[in-house]
């Protein structure tokens, strides 16, 4: 139940991170600092790629993935951490020495224009679709902390996430990010703790999943069929499969290395090396934030089932066993631990610190959307077109296509509002990695070795059959076929 005390606590602690972001906004007075930043330290990198990552899949996603599949679940911070190594150790560099600010202008560079207007036209959809699934997140938090329906919800979380960064720009991002830096980490450990000391370890968690599968009917509801079964599911790193999982694993790396989000937080840092320190401190706390989330879905699932599953025991003839409670859906796993089992003033905290992770990776999201548009999509009409001046400034340029991205997100969201935000994170991610990986990585460490017309083909061929692959079920994750369909028609000599 929803107190007063969960009320304030999620109040005061998003009313600090506004109030951080409207003073890092001081600093703005132009385009440059408003998306780039330019002289950040390490720890405001990593705050700002923190700020991005941590978002509702990694918190709420994961341990809704934990209470359906266990371990397996972790990959998902385990991936964005490596992503964030990668960028740092291989990318941070050769970023920075280019010239440019987007990573598509990278690709324009090298393979001309064409390539610049495709790849942003697949780039904007991949990351609207997480945009999407920040909103959908947000929306079920406040939803379920005001009681208001999905419309105002959707509409306050967007209103949110654009008052985060609309003032601040990439700076608030990063302000923001380290204050969430804090409370995420206060928040994530005293979840893990909590369920570490009321569980009884790891093998207390294994214990209380076989008794909540002792049900037949709700054994069989989710496919398992003996002890081996449900062990391997909740135990094993790989209970959906090797390849699929370590597909999603990679789908996180590349999503990472190839989301102009990130690549900003590199370029808002003062010198190359705190670019770099800044990516291996997100990589060293990413994964502990996932292992936190991942025990307190475990945990949720040893002691409640869903409405479906309930319903699904009753229509087998079976009650509800005694000690289990019952949540709506998978996805209130993580809300749910923190209403009923930790102190109000502690579940206050960590509901708004959940709140402003998913306001924080949308706001971040959205400014690299936004720069995007404008710089590669707006900026290649007016060539086009010949004009050579524009009567709104650059930054309102920006500001106002990040109202006009999260207008659009809102609609978007309650057109898709039963869709899993999970399914809409990995698909954004495979979609950027397939549609500019290898242009990217090719334009930045062997320029002029392969053709324009190959590698501007390989963007849409490469997201087609990554979408046909994910349709058609083929084995695997798609993001394999993706990459493998863009590689080959880039390094085709036909």
């Amino acid at each position: 139940m929803v107190s007063t005390i969960h009320l304030l606590g999620v109040i005061l602690t998003v009313a600090l991170l506004l109030a951080v972001s409207w003073l890092s906004a001081r600093k703005v007075n132009d385009a440059h600092s408003f998306t780039t930043g330019g002289n950040s330290g390490s720890w405001m990198v990593c705050g700002a790629l923190l700020g991005t990552l941590a978002g509702g899949q990694s918190t709420i996603g994961t341990a809704q993935l934990a209470f359906c599949y266990g371990l397996s679940a972790w990959w998902f911070t385990i991936g964005a951490g490596l992503g964030a190594l990668v960028l740092g150790l291989f990318y941070a560099g050769p970023l920075r020495r280019s010239p440019f600010t987007t990573l598509l202008e990278v690709v324009s560079h090298e393979y001309g224009h064409k390539a610049e207007t495709v790849g942003s036209i697949l780039f904007l959809i991949g990351i609207f679709i997480s945009i999407m699934s920040q909103v959908l997140s947000s929306s079920a938090m406040i939803g379920s902390l005001f009681g208001i329906s999905t419309l105002w919800a959707s509409i306050i979380g967007a209103i949110l996430i654009v008052l985060m960064v609309f003032f601040g720009g990439i700076r608030s991002a990063g302000a923001g990010g380290i204050v969430k830096l804090v409370l995420l980490y206060f928040s994530s450990l005293a979840a893990g703790i909590v369920v570490w000391h009321v569980a009884g370890g790891l093998t207390g968690l294994a214990n209380s999943v076989d008794t909540v599968y002792q049900s037949p009917a709700l054994a069989q509801f989710n496919g398992l069929t003996d002890v081996e079964s449900i062990h391997q599911r909740y135990g094993s790193p790989f209970a959906r499969g090797v390849f699929k999982d370590l597909g999603g694993c990679l789908s996180l790396i590349l999503g990472v290395v190839c989301t102009q989000s990130y690549a900003q937080c590199i370029w808002s840092a003062a010198t190359t090396r705190k670019a770099r320190r800044g990516a291996i401190l997100c990589a060293m706390f990413m994964p502990i934030i996932g292992a936190a989330c991942t025990l307190v879905g475990i945990y949720m699932r040893g002691h409640y089932v869903t409405a479906e599953e309930l319903a699904s025991l009753q229509a087998a003839g079976e009650t509800l066993p005694q000690g289990l409670g019952v949540i709506e859906s998978s996805a209130q796993a993580f809300p749910a631990f923190i209403l009923k089992h930790l102190p109000a003033w502690l579940g206050g905290l960590m509901l708004g610190t959940m709140l402003i992770n998913i306001l924080g990776c949308g706001s971040g999201l959205s400014l690299g959307a936004a720069t995007i548009l404008v710089r590669d999509v707006y900026g290649n009409f007016k060539r086009r077109m010949g004009m050579t001046s524009s009567p709104l400034s650059q930054l309102t340029q920006t500001r106002l296509s990040i109202v006009g991205i999260l207008t659009a997100a809102v609609i978007a969201t309650l057109l898709s509002h039963s869709t899993f935000i999970n399914d809409l994170g990995f698909l954004s991610l495979g979609l950027r990695a397939v549609a500019i990986l290898f242009p990217l990585s090719f334009a930045l460490w062997c320029p002029g070795r392969y053709k324009p017309s190959r590698v501007l083909l390989s963007m849409p061929v490469g997201v087609a059959a990554m979408l046909l692959a994910n349709f058609a079920a083929l084995p695997g994750d798609a993001v394999y076929y993706g990459l493998a369909a863009s590689l080959i028609m880039i390094v085709s000599r036909r």
